[in-house]
């Protein structure tokens, strides 16, 4: 079973990355989001990109979403390796 510790933190490393990869693009999306407008029809330019950064945000949510869950399953699979690997060395 050696073979399959560095495999596992592998995949776990990669999946932290991502994740983090996923909230730096999106903090990067919302950077210029206002968070008021002006609802004067001067200010159409702004609605619109305003609900383009939305519509960017919205589309990643679900995978971001799934990438936690991801990476909190992968934890529970570390953490449970190394309590069975525990408990088997006091047997």
């Amino acid at each position: 079973m050696t073979g399959f510790v560095p495999v596992m933190w592998s995949v776990w490393g990669v999946l932290v990355v991502l994740l983090l990869a996923l909230k730096v693009y999106t903090s990067k999306l919302t950077q210029n989001e206002d968070d008021q407008i002006v609802l004067d029809d001067s200010f159409d330019h702004l609605k619109s990109e305003q609900a383009a950064i939305m519509a960017k945000v919205n589309k990643i949510a679900p995978v971001q979403r799934i990438m936690l869950w991801l990476v909190a399953a992968m934890t529970v699979v570390v953490i449970g390796y190394y309590a069975y690997d525990i408990f088997n060395q006091f047997q």
